[in-house]
């Protein structure tokens, strides 16, 4: 996990501002995407990529904040 400690916060913002809310309009896709898990109609394989491709910013960011927190 040497590689998550190197990554600096800004990046890291800027990841999860950028991907991770990309489109930004009519709605955020992360936010589309949780929608349609929860009702669940993501069943398309691109929707599940979609879902995939801007959750990850978000999951490196609470990664690092976890790992930063308990050290």
């Amino acid at each position: 996990m040497i590689w998550l400690d190197q990554l600096p916060w800004w990046g890291v913002i800027g990841a999860v501002l950028t991907l991770g809310f990309a489109p930004f309009l009519p709605e955020p896709h992360i936010w589309q995407k949780l929608k349609m898990l929860w009702a669940g109609s993501l069943t398309q394989t691109l929707d599940v990529f979609d879902l995939a491709l801007h959750s990850a910013p978000w999951l490196v960011a609470g990664a690092k904040l976890v790992r930063q927190l308990s050290s």
